[in-house]
């Protein structure tokens, strides 16, 4: 598997996030080939990521705006 670096990723929370830190995800949006999501409730340095293809994750958001 491969390993990336994500220290000086750019992380946004979704806009349906609430100020308690709820349900939320964040994304990186500048992880060349990649798209880095978490749970924004374990956002440290270790927390767990999902690393989603870059493809993918167009495909997906252009599924759900449909």
């Amino acid at each position: 598997m491969r390993e990336y670096d994500l220290s000086g990723a750019h992380w946004h929370k979704s806009s349906y996030s609430d100020q308690h830190g709820g349900d939320c995800v964040e994304v990186a949006n500048n992880v060349p080939g990649i798209v880095p999501v978490r749970d924004s409730k374990f956002s440290g340095d270790g927390s767990p990521v999902l690393m989603i293809p870059a493809r993918s994750w167009t495909g997906f958001i252009e599924a759900v705006k449909g």
